[in-house]
């Protein structure tokens, strides 16, 4: 009885208190501060490890659980390409690195407008390449992210496949945001988290000049041949829910082995709840075993 009441109540905070804050309405200086505050309600585990550093001329924040990691996972938060940051993340972070075993590494990339495309897929690179100079092994590295972050994931394994670099051992997306064009909306009976207005404003600032459907901005109109394996989780009260589905329509038809999980009555990127909702917990758990089984261990 008490996880149905419990997803009920952080539907309704997610409605009353985080959707007003993604609005056009509200100025963009204020909107990161209050996603700043609104992110201190996931917390990590406790015994998670939290460190500064620098990868490839771009700040980060690395996550270890209390033993020696078994790989490495770099994580791309969301926001939209214009709010968040490592910070915001620590939770779903924190979290994945004591279910996967992994070091989580969470980039501090720039943010639009003042940084709009391609700033925060070079800096998603440059960490990846750094990690490779350092000795890290692709093989032993996986790449995931949430909304923005989730497309990033797939634009920063299509660069490194473009440009020579070994991709990494697997892509996870949370509610990947694919489509900047927003041709294919999703329309949910309810949608506590996101404003479709709020995203399009959000894809324009991001893509400044770049047109909306390039497969950097917006995977779904890319080639995602020879992508490492993928899982795509999603909620279905999300106007998200087609990014995702159309994202594992054409992994498929690419030849990528793809798993698309849709979870009934969950909103955008519900993981952020692991540790206190059961679904969210368990969610991360598959996402874990994912990255663990494509490590070369």
């Amino acid at each position: 009885m008490f996880q149905p009441l419990l997803e009920a109540g952080l539907r309704q905070t997610m409605y009353r208190l985080v959707r007003p804050m993604l609005s056009n309405a509200v100025p963009l200086a204020l909107q990161r501060r209050l996603i700043q505050q609104a992110y201190r309600s996931s917390p990590p585990p406790r015994d998670t490890r939290f460190s500064r550093d620098d990868l490839g001329n771009v700040p980060v924040l690395r996550a270890r659980g209390k033993d020696e990691p078994v790989g490495t996972l770099v994580y791309l938060h969301g926001g939209g390409y214009i709010i968040g940051s490592a910070a915001t993340h620590k939770g779903i972070a924190g979290h994945l690195a004591k279910l996967s075993g992994c070091e989580v590494i969470i980039p501090d990339y720039r943010l639009a407008p003042e940084h709009p495309y391609p700033a925060a897929a070079d800096d998603a690179e440059s960490v990846y390449l750094a990690l490779i100079s350092q000795g890290k092994a692709a093989e032993n590295i996986a790449v995931a992210g949430d909304s923005a972050g989730g497309g990033l994931s797939l634009a920063l394994a299509m660069r490194l496949r473009a440009h020579g670099h070994p991709l990494p051992s697997s892509i996870t997306c949370f509610s990947p945001w694919t489509d900047l064009t927003e041709q294919h909306l999703y329309s949910p009976e309810c949608e506590p988290v996101l404003h479709a207005s709020w995203t399009q404003n959000a894809a324009r600032m991001y893509a400044g000049d770049t047109p909306l459907t390039n497969p950097l901005i917006s995977p779904v109109f890319g080639d995602l041949t020879d992508l490492p394996p993928l899982l795509i989780q999603v909620g279905s009260q999300e106007i998200l829910l087609n990014d995702a589905t159309r994202l594992a329509e054409i992994a498929k038809r690419d030849g990528v082995a793809t798993t698309l999980e849709i979870y009934n009555n969950l909103w955008h990127v519900f993981q952020v709840h692991g540790g206190q909702m059961d679904r969210a917990t368990n969610a991360l758990k598959v996402a874990a075993e994912h990255i663990r089984h494509h490590l070369a261990g």
